[in-house]
């Protein structure tokens, strides 16, 4: 086998390995000679490819994002919609990748607790994947409520966005604990986004 096979299959089984371990027990909860456990590699390996325990951290992250961009669809796959279903279509397919992927989301929230999180690296790429996540809500959204032509237009699609989100986010912990899946919650996130729309479209001269 190639050396750059065997380079890639290594750095693969180890970032498996780090996926696992910090959704289970936190980055604080890893250690490199957990890591060194599950992945079958030695620590050597890991330092090798990865410098230390917060370049495992950063790499994770950022492949974390190409599986998120490559995995989940853009509302533009929907364009041929009616701006309403364009959304719901495009929300539940997300919906469904998270039930497919539900260690993403953990993996996020388990980032976002410790000293880690304030380091510049893992700053810049959640703030990566989260600025990402942010422009297709957006994205999604606008048709629903276009025209935006005011402040308090943007105000609206920003704070949807933003609770949609927040909504996603929470789901990842109610899924873990309570059950159930991310699609059930898609029917009344729609309701609320077709209701806010007419209620808009009547309010206007």
């Amino acid at each position: 086998m190639p050396t750059s096979s065997i380079s890639t299959s290594s750095r693969d089984l180890i970032l498996r390995a780090a996926r696992t371990l910090i959704s289970d027990r936190g980055y604080d909860g890893m250690g490199i000679s957990d890591l060194s456990a599950l992945s079958g590699l030695p620590a050597s390996s890991i330092y090798y490819h990865f410098g230390s325990k917060l370049g495992v951290l950063t790499a994770l992250l950022e492949r974390t994002f190409e599986d998120l961009h490559a995995a989940f669809p853009s509302p533009s796959a929907f364009d041929d919609r009616e701006p309403i279903q364009r959304f719901e279509l495009w929300y539940t397919s997300a919906c469904r990748g998270l039930d497919e992927r539900p260690e993403y989301l953990r993996l996020l929230l388990a980032v976002s607790i410790g000293s880690h999180a304030s380091e510049d690296s893992v700053r810049v790429l959640v703030r990566k994947i989260r600025d990402y996540a942010h422009r297709s809500w957006i994205d999604a959204l606008t048709p629903v409520f276009a025209p935006i032509d005011s402040p308090e237009d943007e105000a609206l699609l920003n704070e949807l966005a933003v609770l949609g989100r927040a909504m996603t986010d929470g789901l990842s912990v109610a899924t873990t604990f309570d059950g159930g899946a991310y699609v059930d919650h898609v029917p009344p996130f729609v309701a609320l986004v077709r209701g806010l729309a007419a209620e808009r479209r009547g309010s206007r001269p």
